[in-house]
């Protein structure tokens, strides 16, 4: 058997290195450039979010406070038929930095939408309400609605309707 890095004379040739063919090389750089584009593409940018992260609140009897958006609970269900309504809708609240319990459905379907509050939290369901395009109209205290079992440690509670994303 004879060395690839030897020449007829039985000395070694020098420099004799591996160099991948140009087609490996266009391979691999197509394969970079489609996966960077696929990337970016699937990854919101960030300027697409001109909505602050957090928001001042006022609580009666306390100075004002600022809350992130990453601490407001919010519970997003699906009070009709569309099947993964509040799989979609719950990601699209997740990449504007709230803390999105879950989806899932409603104890009963609903033929609007409606975004329940707990406590002071009226403002980010007002918030949450005009991203996802329901009027103000449907912002209401949770009080003694049960949309789901738990719902009322959870901040804010979204109820989707077939009105979602149409205002």
């Amino acid at each position: 058997m004879s060395d690839p890095g030897a020449s007829s004379t039985g000395t070694a040739s020098p420099g004799s290195h591996y160099q991948p063919s140009i087609i490996v090389v266009v391979t691999i750089l197509v394969l970079f450039v489609g996966a960077s584009f696929f990337f970016l593409r699937s990854t919101p940018a960030s300027s697409t979010n001109s909505s602050p992260t957090s928001v001042p609140t006022t609580v009666p009897g306390t100075p004002t406070t600022t809350i992130p958006l990453s601490q407001v609970r919010v519970q997003v269900l699906n009070g009709t038929s569309i099947a993964g309504l509040a799989h979609t809708w719950s990601q699209f609240l997740t990449v504007r930095t709230w803390d999105v319990l879950p989806p899932t459905n409603s104890t009963a379907t609903t033929t609007a939408t409606i975004v329940y509050y707990t406590g002071s939290f009226s403002w980010a369901a007002t918030k949450i309400a005009a991203s996802i395009k329901v009027p103000a109209s449907a912002v209401k205290p949770l009080g003694t609605a049960t949309p789901v079992a738990g719902a009322a440690s959870d901040d804010v509670i979204v109820v989707l309707g077939p009105n979602v994303g149409k205002g």
